[in-house]
């Protein structure tokens, strides 16, 4: 009886895969919004050079910032600072010496923010993140305000037809200009987005936290009432005071001030809520600031 032979299939990890060829960067926050970059070339320079492959014309860019190399052998695809003066970040971490990029990772260079696609049909995944930037904020990766605002008049439909409470919290930077002249508009953004993590990993699943404006965040909690607003308002304040904000080696003190609203049903529309609101937190920024008024 001949004997028969074994064979082994191993099942690579999925981080040890090869990427896709077909790969391309969409821009998810910066100027150009939306923009889709193919990676065609086996180098793409991206930097403030006219001269780049992918110009970003931005002070905080430098001539010949980071490089993106594409191994045809092994359909793998790395990114490389080029010894720019504000670095290459990758998710959030700088990136030192080559980092292999792998299907939605998002690379920062100077204020912009690229997502990195690839798989069998790009196209498609990048109407899917063009979808995306319909509703989400691309520095803090919360919701936007066009989405913030369809959420209120759903929850104010609600509110009125069940009876139930809903209140709104307005959430300002103290002092980001003063944070931004002093240590830069890299630092700002990095503001920004820890500050969104910090109170994202606070909230319930159905409340809708989302950037409003520059350095002003709406936090919508449905069925809550206002001693349940205020406290979650409160608890917010000193998270963020409590939080540690660090950039570039430098601790950024932070605080917030908030103001309070809670619409009775049939009381308000979705502007008088956000009124209400909005005077309260002017209340808050004139009486001292690092605050809660409701």
């Amino acid at each position: 009886m001949a004997r028969t032979k074994t064979v082994v299939t191993v099942i690579s990890k999925i981080s040890e895969r090869p990427t896709n060829p077909n790969s391309a960067l969409v821009v998810i926050y910066g100027m150009e919004l939306g923009r889709k970059y193919d990676l065609l070339d086996e180098k793409v320079v991206i930097g403030r050079s006219s001269k780049a492959d992918i110009q970003i014309d931005q002070e905080s860019v430098s001539r010949n910032h980071a490089q993106i190399t594409i191994d045809r052998a092994t359909n793998r695809v790395h990114i490389a600072d080029l010894g720019s003066t504000n670095g290459t970040w990758v998710n959030d971490e700088q990136i030192l010496g080559e980092y292999q990029l792998r299907n939605g990772d998002l690379i920062k260079i100077g204020r912009t923010i690229f997502k990195y696609i690839a798989g069998g049909n790009i196209e498609a995944a990048y109407h899917d993140e063009i979808y995306r930037l319909t509703t989400m904020d691309g520095l803090t990766q919360i919701f936007n305000r066009r989405y913030f605002e369809e959420a209120l008049d759903r929850e104010i439909s609600r509110c009125r037809r069940y009876g139930r409470a809903l209140s709104l919290i307005l959430i300002d930077i103290d002092h980001f200009k003063l944070i931004n002249d002093t240590y830069g508009h890299l630092a700002g953004d990095h503001v920004l987005k820890q500050l969104a993590s910090t109170v994202k990993t606070k909230i319930r699943r159905e409340d809708v936290f989302a950037r409003y404006g520059g350095e002003e965040f709406a936090l919508l909690l449905p069925e809550v009432e206002a001693r349940g607003a205020q406290a979650m308002a409160e608890k917010t304040r000193r998270l963020v005071e409590a939080q540690k904000f660090r950039f570039d080696r430098q601790t950024i003190p932070v605080t917030i001030s908030l103001g309070l609203a809670t619409m009775s049903p049939g009381e308000r529309d979705g502007k008088e809520l956000i009124r209400a609101a909005d005077e309260k937190l002017y209340a808050a920024k004139q009486s001292g600031r690092n605050r809660v008024c409701a």
